[in-house]
This record gives structure tokens, C-alpha cells and sequence, in this order.
């Protein structure tokens, strides 16, 4: 059983969004604008659709938080849907006024038709409006509270974008953790996060032409966890392997494909002489480390000190302007496919996401390691885990 549970609810076009999250331990300093500005970065970036201009996401803590800190119960948080208005005849909880036009023509590549055929629904838009990357939104907010948690332990982390569209960043990836702070501190602040201004412009050459043809784009997108400790995760079970629980979480975001580890398939066709990484020693401060991190931070399932690095492949948005053939669900006949209102390019906005799940594991993680129902109680924990380490 997680130490940290969490759950989201909320359909894309619904008035609200939804967070339950159990397990924040008592203390932690949490307030909506540290929420708010995440789920504001989420909303930006180059190739983004028309409901980014509508909507504007702000988070309601309905319970868990009082004078600015949690209290160790239940954290429950809300982000009203702005657009809900104009669906009101669409999304009602009630009775409709009068019967909405069905969505019968489901969308290639999206979860509609195999969805429609689990729920036995013939509109489809009672799949769509869930499977939405809107429930998105609802991901970072939980994510912004793990990383608050992951932070007062001294764990950072960040994301930054390395392909779109099969351009890649060719640059060598930091291997240290002072680097990769660098790094995704600078990258944090550019449209498409990357701190490669040349990169940037072609990736935007990219997303416009695609824009102009009707298509879309996917790409790369790279977590990355710093100041995790040794010891997280487990090498004896297969569902407690870190390893294991990141790839799960990161895979489990909307049109994530791929997700690798370190070198990852890179590391598949590499000897192993350039693929493990040399242990040394550093008596100074008497810990353990090493020159290249070609494991991304974990061996066995359990992390290792070195920098988290996870890489996550998305594929492009399902949804085409110029759109595919299908089958509508009714009448069985061939047509195009529905066309919702889209995002060209939203491999930014996943970059997000994508940190927020590796957040959420990695809080998990940690108060499996160290336990507490307090911050307090937490970081005292912590303190004594780490003389520890030194004492290895």
C-alpha cells in the first residue's frame, strides 16, 4: 500500500477539477500559489490550443490546509473549469434540456472507440471528456504538493524538453548535480524549455509548419530528481523497484509512449564498459560517488545518490485538423474523424506532467524510507538516515 495515495476527478468540459491526496504529513508549509504557478506553466508554451486563452487554472484548497500548512489529514483541492459555461446544455450532472448532438465518429489514436466499447457508450464524448489531457491540470496540483514535500527534504525536481518533432538536443546531458540545477533553472523560464535559443526557433519552425498542415507533433521530454539519497525504492520486490514505480507513473500521463531510465535503449547498444558507471570515494565528505551516470540515478531498483533522470516520449496529439478516417459507431459507415479543439504541440505543457508524477513517486518514496507524521518527525528521520550514509 502507498504511503502517499492521491486520486483526481473531473471530466475536460465538467465545472470543476478535483485532488484527493492522503498521506502529507502534518507541517508542511502550503500555499495556493504554490500550486498556482505550476499549473500557470502548464498552460504556456509554443503550438498550444484555444483553450489555454480561456481558461486561467487557480486551485481551491477545500480541506487538509489551515493557517498557510497541512495538517496531516485528507488534502482535497479544486480548479473550476472556466469553460464549463458555454457547455452547460452538454455537461450537465442532470437531465439535459434537450438531447445533445452525439460524437459517433471516434478519433484514431485517441481513447475513444476502444473506450466506448469497455463502457458500452455510443456517445462517445462520455469517454473523451475524461480520457482529456484537462485531467492534466489536475496532476500538477498534486504534483506541486509533492514537491513541496521532496523539497523541505532537499530534493529538487525539474524537467526540460530534448526533442520535438525528431529534432533533438544534441548537447552532452549534465552529470552532476550542480549542472543539471543549471540547467533546468535556466530552461524553466523559456517557451519551449530548453535553454538552447537556436534549438528553440527550430522547434517553432517545426510546430508552425505542422499548424499550417493540419498535423501535429510530439517529442522528448526529461525529468530529473537532485539531492535524492541512496536507499530509496527496493531491490527485493518487483513493485517496490523504483525504477519500476517512476516508469509506471511517467507512462500513465496522456500520449506517453516511451519511457526509459538513464541511458536507456541508448544503453542497449553500448558495451557494458561505457554504459555502468565507476564507484569512487570521497573521504572529505564521505560519500560515495561516481564520474558518468549512465544508470539515471538508480541500480536495482533503489536509488543510488546520483541525479534522477528519467525520459519520457510523447506522441503527437491524436487529435488532426486534417483529419483521418474512422467508423461511426452507429451507423458503421466511413467518415472523418470528430475534430475536438486541439493543441499542435503540447510536449512543454507534458514536460509539467510529466515532473509532477516523478514528484509524486519520489514523495512516496520518501516517507516509505523515512516515515513521520509531521514534518518535524519527518526531517528528524531524515537527519539520522543521513548520519547513517556517512557512517557506511
Amino acid at each position: 500500500m502507498p504511503h502517499l495515495r492521491w486520486t483526481t476527478a473531473g471530466e475536460s468540459h465538467g465545472p470543476e477539477l478535483h485532488v484527493w491526496m492522503d498521506g502529507i504529513p502534518s507541517g508542511l508549509p502550503l500555499l495556493a500559489e504554490h500550486v498556482d504557478e505550476p499549473l500557470a506553466r502548464r498552460q504556456r508554451g509554443y503550438g498550444r490550443g484555444g483553450r489555454m486563452k480561456i481558461e486561467s487554472d487557480r486551485v481551491r484548497f477545500a480541506a487538509g490546509v489551515r493557517g498557510g500548512e497541512t495538517l496531516g489529514s485528507p488534502i482535497a483541492m479544486v480548479i473550476t473549469n472556466r469553460d464549463h459555461a458555454s457547455w452547460l446544455d452538454r455537461m450537465p450532472a442532470g437531465p439535459f434540456p434537450s438531447p445533445p448532438e452525439r460524437v459517433t465518429r471516434p478519433r484514431p489514436g485517441h481513447a475513444d472507440l476502444a473506450g466506448g466499447q469497455k463502457h458500452d457508450r455510443h456517445d462517445l464524448r462520455d469517454i473523451l471528456e475524461r480520457a482529456s489531457a484537462r485531467e492534466t491540470a489536475a496532476r500538477v496540483a498534486a504534483g506541486a504538493v509533492a514537491a513541496r514535500l521532496v523539497g523541505d527534504l532537499g530534493v529538487r525536481v525539474g524537467a526540460r524538453v530534448v526533442a520535438i518533432g525528431g529534432i533533438a538536443d544534441e548537447r552532452a546531458a549534465p552529470v552532476d548535480a550542480v549542472a543539471w540545477e543549471e540547467e533546468l533553472g535556466r530552461a524553466r523560464d523559456t517557451d519551449l524549455r530548453t535553454v538552447d535559443a537556436t534549438l528553440e526557433a527550430r522547434w517553432r519552425e517545426a510546430i508552425h509548419a505542422a499548424s499550417h498542415a493540419g498535423d501535429t507533433l510530439g517529442g522528448v521530454v526529461e525529468a530529473v530528481a537532485i539531492g535524492a539519497p541512496p536507499g530509496l525504492g527496493s531491490h527485493v520486490h518487483w513493485d517496490r523497484k523504483l525504477d519500476g514505480r517512476l516508469a509506471q507513473a511517467v507512462m500513465s500521463v496522456q500520449a506517453i509512449k516511451g519511457v526509459e531510465i538513464g541511458l536507456g535503449f541508448e544503453g542497449a547498444h553500448r558495451p557494458g564498459s561505457r554504459v555502468h558507471d565507476p564507484i569512487g570515494y570521497d573521504a572529505g565528505a564521505r560519500t560515495f560517488t561516481r564520474a558518468s551516470n549512465g544508470a539515471g540515478g538508480l541500480e536495482g531498483g533503489v536509488t543510488n545518490g546520483a541525479p534522477i533522470v528519467v525520459r519520457a516520449a510523447m506522441k503527437p496529439i491524436s487529435t488532426l485538423r486534417a483529419a483521418l478516417s474512422t467508423v461511426d459507431v452507429v451507423t458503421k459507415e466511413t467518415h472523418e474523424a470528430a475534430v475536438e479543439r486541439s493543441d499542435i504541440c503540447a510536449v512543454a505543457a507534458a514536460s509539467y506532467v510529466v515532473e509532477a508524477m516523478v514528484a509524486l513517486v519520489l514523495a512516496d518514496a520518501m516517507l516509505e524510507k523515512l516515515g513521520g507524521d509531521s514534518m518535524r518527525e519527518v526531517r528528524r528521520n531524515l537527519d539520522g538516515y543521513r548520519a547513517q550514509l556517512a557512517e557506511y
